[in-house]
């Protein structure tokens, strides 16, 4: 008996869902996690993912507070990136996948340092999103170019 009440509430939940909202929360995850992968999450970091989430989704500075406490929540909740990439794989183009990998590699870059866990979070997102390597080059240069720097 209990099996199915809970069924009746998972498939309310299925059929109450928002796609954009779950794109919106599994990109914004994702930049979360580029931010974190060096286990230093800085209010410059913090302040770049809120601009971004912002210009991207046309948020206004609550809806952004909000989907970045949300996106930092769940991310500091997730066992692994599969579930915020099946999302973006299943939600973006190619040229928004492409955006995403370079504003991973902005705030990656953002510190000057280079952390190889950051640069494995993004490349490890790469094969989940079904891009080629050399795409993780391109992006990592563009963003580079952003930011100001000489060499990426």
């Amino acid at each position: 008996m209990l099996d199915r009440l809970f069924a009746r509430f998972r498939e309310k939940e299925e059929t109450e869902a928002d796609p954009e909202q779950d794109l919106r929360l599994a990109v914004a995850c994702l930049l979360v996690e580029a931010a974190r992968a060096d286990e230093v999450y800085k209010d410059e970091e913090r302040r770049l993912i809120g601009n971004m989430l912002a210009k991207q989704f046309s948020l206004d500075a609550g809806a952004t507070d909000q989907l970045l406490e949300d996106a930092e929540a769940a991310q500091a909740a997730a066992n692994d990136l599969y579930g915020f990439s099946s999302v973006v794989k299943q939600g973006l183009d190619q040229e928004g996948k492409m955006k995403l990998v370079e504003d991973m590699w902005v705030i990656a870059l953002s510190d000057r340092e280079k952390a190889p866990y950051e640069e494995m979070v993004i490349r490890r997102l790469i094969g989940l999103i079904h891009l080629e390597d050399t795409a993780s080059t391109l992006a990592r240069r563009r963003a580079a170019d952003r930011l100001g720097h000489d060499k990426a």
